[in-house]
């Protein structure tokens, strides 16, 4: 397999979440210091990095708002521990109304900060990732640099890990039976497939 020397990042809690399988899908307008009105997607494959800046137990549903960690944001040197990658199968633009209800049954937001983000930047549009996991036998460990910080959803990495063998966290059986549910409960308000670059 070829190298992987993307970063996706996303809230721990979220990151923890698809690593069980318990989640397989993002929604992406692109973060605060992304200026492109559509959200870009640079690889089809990518480390899941987590984040804590911003990570709000408020946000979520149970029983993950009780796992969002408490856990500092990572200092200049520290090592994170980078514990999967994903494949970024589908890229789906959403638009039209009853996104919140039909969204609901495959993530682990609140339905009020699903809202509130489907809202931030109203010229954007939204965009679900579905996301094929694969755990690390081993995590990879990272030595967390100034420009891994900041409210962006990609970073290019210079000096990739050394991997390890990993496993997905679903079969594929399972995977695409998930990602039919998904896309027949947003059909409506899905307006195009965008095949990740």
């Amino acid at each position: 397999m070829a190298e992987i020397t993307w970063a996706l990042k996303e809230w721990a809690v979220a990151v923890e979440a698809l690593l069980t399988g318990d989640l397989m899908l993002l929604i992406r307008k692109g973060g605060i210091h992304e200026t492109k009105p559509v959200f870009n997607v640079p690889s089809d494959r990518a480390l899941l990095f987590p984040t804590y800046e911003h990570q709000s137990a408020a946000a979520m549903r149970e029983p993950w708002r009780s796992r969002v960690s408490s856990q500092t944001v990572p200092q200049l040197g520290d090592d994170v521990a980078l514990l999967g990658w994903a494949e970024i199968t589908h890229q789906l633009q959403l638009t039209g109304p009853d996104l919140e209800q039909r969204l609901q049954p495959f993530h682990i937001w609140t339905d009020a900060w699903l809202t509130e983000r489907l809202a931030w930047k109203p010229e954007r549009p939204a965009y679900v990732l579905l996301l094929r996991v694969h755990r690390f036998a081993t995590p990879l460990q990272l030595t967390y640099a100034k420009r891994y910080g900041g409210c962006r959803s990609w970073i290019e990495l210079a000096d990739v890990p050394t991997w390890s063998e990993s496993l997905p966290v679903m079969t594929a059986a399972a995977y695409q039976e998930q990602v039919a549910a998904l896309e027949a409960a947003i059909a409506p308000i899905t307006t195009s497939t965008v095949v990740p670059q």
